[in-house]
């Protein structure tokens, strides 16, 4: 079940791979998340001392958080990755010219996981591509149904 999606990453980048994640969270922040408070619009991934952290994501605390907690709605939260993963991310970010992108929030058997896609950035070419094909599917899909009437 889908959280929190970030739609422009399809529209900005050419995702090559996609991976799953666990997110280091605080008991806050799972509640927030479980209320439908998480947004990944603004949010990218980066790579420090071998290991990679999300930033960006913002969380909005609950009103009813607890009071000796100072909730911080944008922090960096460390995601957790298999090492072998991590390698590979890390060499493909460095060499190839890749970014890591957040792509989706999600629920996994109870777990909040976030998918990050390895992907390109798209240049305004190629985003005017996409915005055409966008467009002419959903004219194919107009004609069709006037047709079918």
């Amino acid at each position: 079940m889908s959280i929190a999606q970030n739609k422009k990453a399809f529209f900005d980048y050419f995702i090559e791979e996609k991976y799953e994640a666990g997110i280091v969270l605080e008991g806050w922040e799972v509640k927030a998340i479980r209320d439908n408070r998480a947004n990944l619009k603004e949010a990218y991934v980066i790579i420090q001392r071998g290991e990679i952290y999300l930033i960006g994501c913002h969380i909005t605390p609950m009103g009813a958080a607890s009071t000796h907690v100072r909730p911080d709605a944008i922090r960096t939260r460390k995601l957790l990755l298999h090492n072998e993963e991590i390698i590979k991310l890390i060499a493909k970010v460095e060499r190839a010219g890749y970014t890591i992108v957040p792509l989706d929030m999600h629920f996994t058997k109870g777990r909040i996981k976030i998918q990050i896609g390895l992907a390109k950035g798209k240049k305004q070419h190629d985003k005017r591509d996409t915005e055409k094909e966008r467009d002419w599917e959903r004219e194919k899909g107009r004609i069709m149904r006037s047709h079918n009437k």
